[in-house]
């Protein structure tokens, strides 16, 4: 029964785009970004604050790491998302979560000096080909006349920093709790989300708005990692991380019930060769030049 703890995580942030793509109509992105992070912390304080206030000077020792994470994670992925949702389908959104996967092992290349494999190459030209075929629409060379539009631009952008914030938490390792040290990203994230939220020109809850906030900020924000840590405990990092090919299946599903998106033949096309990719990339692990693969296990007996 180790599967439903990250098909669960799965599938709570698979309706979660469904989430940001709703909110688009009801509430400035600014404020649901606020709102959302500001719900998350005032329900985890009175479980980790004492914790953290005991381990305060592990906290100082590395906020400024703590800093950097809260404004990838929790700012620049969030806020670019809920901006992109103006522009985007949802269906475009779960695709593009479905790479982040994908861009976390590019950028491991570059800052975690991991050797490249052949699965990371051909995974990378399939996913590049796949997304080029949805944003086109199909026509590719539509695209290269007219360009990606800013909703495009902006979800890559939010799926990037998100990869981002993925390898700097396994670079860093920082020495704290894991619950202890995602409630100060989220505290410095909601700091870094004030003046944005002080400058959005309408910043009111309805009664058509709350229930969104309300998901995004527990279910989506508390629950979803809740679940998903379980899932890496019980079944490994590895095997767990295949569960998010579903994002963009569990996406889909809910966005043509739900939001009566339609469904065309450049989307299985487009969406399922990336989703190839990010398959490809993950399981495909042979090195593609053997002498530097040789040098990186020898300086790194854990490689």
């Amino acid at each position: 029964m180790s599967f439903l703890f990250p098909l669960f995580a799965v599938l709570i942030w698979s309706v979660n785009a469904i989430v940001s793509k709703l909110s688009a109509g009801a509430i400035d992105p600014a404020a649901i970004s606020f709102y959302r992070w500001l719900l998350a912390l005032l329900a985890l304080t009175p479980f980790v604050l004492p914790a953290v206030w005991r381990n305060r000077r592990q906290v100082m020792q590395v906020w400024w790491k703590l800093l950097v994470l809260g404004l990838l994670g929790m700012v620049l992925y969030q806020c670019l998302t809920y901006y992109a949702a103006h522009s985007v389908s949802a269906l475009f959104m779960g695709i593009l979560n479905a790479l982040i996967p994908l861009l976390t092992v590019l950028l491991s290349l570059f800052i975690l000096r991991l050797a490249p494999t052949q699965g990371i190459l051909l995974g990378t030209l399939l996913s590049f080909a796949g997304l080029l075929w949805l944003v086109s629409q199909g026509e590719p060379a539509q695209l290269l006349a007219h360009g990606l539009g800013k909703g495009e631009l902006m979800m890559f952008a939010a799926s990037t920093s998100y990869a981002l914030y993925g390898v700097l938490t396994r670079r860093w390792a920082i020495d704290l709790p894991g619950w202890q040290s995602l409630y100060m990203q989220i505290f410095f994230g909601v700091l870094l989300l004030i003046p944005n939220f002080l400058r959005a020109p309408d910043v009111s809850l309805t009664t058509q708005n709350i229930p969104l906030v309300l998901f995004a900020g527990i279910p989506a924000s508390i629950i979803a990692p809740f679940l998903w840590i379980q899932g890496v405990l019980r079944m490994g990092a590895s095997t767990a991380s295949i569960f998010m090919n579903l994002v963009p299946i569990f996406t889909a599903a809910i966005a043509v019930l739900f939001l009566h998106e339609e469904l065309h033949g450049y989307h299985f096309i487009g969406g399922g060769v990336t989703l190839l990719g990010v398959m490809v990339a993950q399981r495909l692990r042979q090195p593609l030049f053997k002498q530097r693969a040789e040098k990186v296990a020898k300086n790194d007996p854990t490689a």
